[in-house]
């Protein structure tokens, strides 16, 4: 699939001009979960002419009304809620059997299954990512935005931008999913038959220190990085505590549209995933279907922190004021 190999990577960054809209769509996808990271890198991805099977038309659903910063994608949006009021060791692969604990993935994957089932000839993919490098100012658990965010208060009060995670977080390989790799990982399945039916490990492809990424994100701030794990943990949480009227001001400063900080600061998120070493995987399985595909980790960050969207208050518009 030369389009994965050469395209992938780069496709969401490719839009429509008006006049080249294509007349017809050849394949439909309906995406639950629009504005989630990899929902909205879907949404690029798929209605654009060069994507397997596409242009695809495009069905988005997600319980919030449409925002201006997904506008510009090619869908039909609906807004729709559609809810009802021991580990192994890494790294990880596909064959591994289900953990004892509860696993919201795990009732996701049952509901597919069944559906699967009641319609012949319906086929299904599982894909399996590690930690999420995309944008979404409406997931809930969006670690480049939330660092985004902590390091714009840290520049506002001329702080110094203290790693909120452990040693063994800061020292250790960890991995990561950039969102655009995930879409086009999840629409290969779709159009490819011998991939059907199948569950997927996806990410970068590389591994990353955090030691080394934290110099980069206080780079693109303009901040001093700094280490903090040495006796008593600094945590999001702890450090963003009443940081709301700092938040205020920024916002205010900058002439950005109104927004909560707890809406773009996920704090217990970034604790969480800063709270030990990371779990590895495997793209072998991947890989022996002949799918090369790999995104640099540092690349992803730095895309993800200076991507163009114009009308969220996060990132993109204290970026290019701030730095």
């Amino acid at each position: 699939m030369s389009w994965w190999r050469a395209g992938a990577n780069g496709a969401a960054k490719k839009k429509f001009k008006e006049d080249d809209a294509p007349a017809k769509y050849e394949s439909v996808a309906l995406i639950i979960g629009v504005t989630s990271i990899v929902g909205n890198s879907l949404a690029k991805i798929l209605p654009l002419a060069d994507t397997p099977s596409g242009p695809w038309k495009v069905y988005g659903v997600a319980h919030r009304s449409r925002s201006s910063w997904n506008a510009d994608h090619s869908i039909e949006y609906v807004q729709c809620d559609i809810s009802n009021p021991e580990g192994h060791d890494s790294p990880f692969h596909e064959d591994l059997p289900r953990l004892v604990e509860p696993n919201f993935y795990y009732v996701l994957e049952d509901i597919l299954f069944k559906a699967v089932e009641k319609k012949e000839g319906l086929t299904w993919s599982v894909h399996r990512p590690g930690t999420i490098f995309g944008f979404s100012p409406y997931c809930l658990m969006n670690i480049v935005g939330t660092l985004c965010v902590y390091a714009v208060i840290c520049k506002h009060e001329g702080l110094p931008l203290k790693f909120p995670g452990v040693k063994e977080a800061w020292d250790v390989y960890s991995d990561c999913s950039d969102a655009d790799l995930i879409a086009a990982h999840q629409i290969w399945p779709a159009v490819d038959p011998y991939a059907k039916n199948e569950a997927f490990s996806v990410s970068n492809g590389d591994f990353f220190k955090w030691k080394h990424f934290w110099k980069v994100l206080a780079e693109q701030f303009g901040v001093e990085p700094a280490e903090c794990y040495e006796g008593k943990r600094c945590t999001l949480t702890k450090m963003m505590k009443d940081k709301g009227t700092v938040w205020d001001e920024i916002m205010k400063e900058n002439g950005l549209v109104p927004i909560k900080l707890e809406e773009v600061g996920v704090w217990w998120f970034v604790d969480l995933m800063l709270a030990g070493d990371c779990p590895l995987d495997t793209m072998n399985k991947s890989k022996e279907h002949a799918i090369f595909a790999v995104h640099m980790a540092l690349k992803s960050i730095i895309d993800k922190i200076t991507i163009d969207t114009p009308d969220w208050t996060c990132k993109v518009q204290i970026v290019e004021s701030l730095t």
